[in-house]
């Protein structure tokens, strides 16, 4: 292998990395996971308002049953007004019974623009929407910042929006993690060109972290070759993240595509409802796999908007604003839903088509950071310029 294809080899690895630091935080151990759902979910048809007879008029092919015990296909009830999509009765439902988890509605950005990538890209640089962009700041990438003893990761093929800025951060592809292509011997030779300059220490920490993921993952892999059922999908990945943040990391990125149902959507059961099942699956195989860590671990999921409230010609539902975000982990004060409400009906919908955003989501994270890791008000607003944190009681 010649300079240049060591170096071209260095450069495929997608892995460099961050410093070690000491976290200043009072949770010393406290890990955070964002999973960000691609394409804008249906957050009316997880997080269901089936007190609402207007969502039932809005949606004639695609609501879920009111709670019925004897109805598999029916809504699980999380309280009077609001209620949880049955794919998700045995993974998430058993959390919020255990107050692990709480839902948050009419949540989301002031981005109009309904475009999923335009969208994508403000959440993940968590700026101020109308002033000018920085897109190679985002707010993951200042929550490192901001922390000490920080271990982030992306668990995406390539650096996230949300993690650039600040210090390198190393990203992998969980799903397509195989034998490293570059032999030990080769990855001392690259070593050794970098020895003296800059990018040494980035060079031998990112051969340590693509060694130690290859490693969690092959050790899993030989257990599963005993008997055990393979996952697939997203619950795959997502017992691998929760082994390697279990272990070394403690700031975790990932994404989840194939949320834009535009058309034939379902209702109970259906292509939203097996997305459900397999991120259900995926998350509550996440908790075990953190295992007693949970109880210091913080995962949220959001997506970019919701979608209208009323189903369109196609049984489907078009894209909207406001949605819902979930917060999940041992800590949580779970088991409600938190933020503030108004009824789901025609009276109160956004421009008369989905929901409206009553929890601006800066706000919201703002104050799930400072009580998951005691940030100050300065620190908050490095994170999240000109947003003031929103004290939900998450945790």
């Amino acid at each position: 292998m010649n300079r240049r294809d060591l170096i071209r080899a260095a450069a495929a690895l997608g892995l460099s990395t961050a410093a070690g630091r000491v976290w200043a935080a009072p949770k010393a151990d406290a890990r955070l996971l964002v999973v960000f759902l691609r394409g804008a979910y249906d957050a009316a048809n997880v997080v269901i308002p089936t007190g609402s007879d207007f969502y039932y008029r809005s949606r004639p092919n695609l609501a879920i049953a009111k709670p019925d015990a004897a109805d598999p296909k029916a809504a699980c009830p999380l309280d009077a007004d609001w209620s949880l999509h049955p794919a998700l009765r045995e993974t998430i439902l058993p959390l919020y019974a255990k107050g692990q988890a709480t839902f948050v509605p009419f949540a989301g950005t002031d981005d109009l623009t309904r475009s999923h990538f335009e969208t994508q890209d403000t959440i993940e640089m968590g700026q101020t929407v109308g002033a000018a962009r920085d897109y190679n700041s985002g707010f993951m990438a200042r929550l490192a910042a901001e922390l000490t003893r920080g271990r982030p990761i992306a668990f995406t093929d390539q650096m996230p929006l949300i993690f650039r800025g600040g210090e390198t951060v190393p990203n992998i592809a969980i799903n397509g993690v195989g034998k490293p292509g570059i032999d030990d011997r080769q990855a001392r030779l690259i070593a050794a060109m970098y020895t003296g300059t800059k990018l040494a220490a980035a060079v031998t920490e990112g051969f340590r972290v693509r060694d130690e993921v290859y490693r969690s993952i092959s050790e899993h892999a030989g257990q599963a070759d005993r008997g055990a059922v393979s996952p697939k999908g997203f619950e795959l990945s997502a017992r691998r993240i929760g082994r390697l943040m279990r272990d070394s990391f403690n700031l975790g990125f990932v994404d989840v595509g194939g949320w834009d149902t535009h058309v034939n959507q379902g209702a109970g059961t259906g292509y939203l409802a097996d997305r459900l099942g397999e991120l259900g699956r995926g998350l509550s195989g996440f908790v075990e796999e953190i295992g007693p860590g949970w109880s210091d671990t913080v995962v949220v999921v959001l997506s970019e908007f919701g979608r209208t409230f009323r189903e369109n010609g196609s049984r489907g539902t078009d894209h909207g604003h406001g949605s819902v975000y979930w917060i999940l982990g041992g800590g949580v004060r779970g088991a409600r839903i938190a933020g503030p409400q108004v009824q789901a009906d025609e009276a109160h919908l956004f421009q008369n088509r989905d929901y409206p955003v009553l929890t601006n989501y800066r706000g919201l994270l703002g104050g799930l950071f400072r009580r998951l890791y005691g940030l100050d008000q300065a620190s908050l607003r490095r994170i999240f310029p000109s947003a003031d944190p929103a004290d939900l009681a998450l945790l």
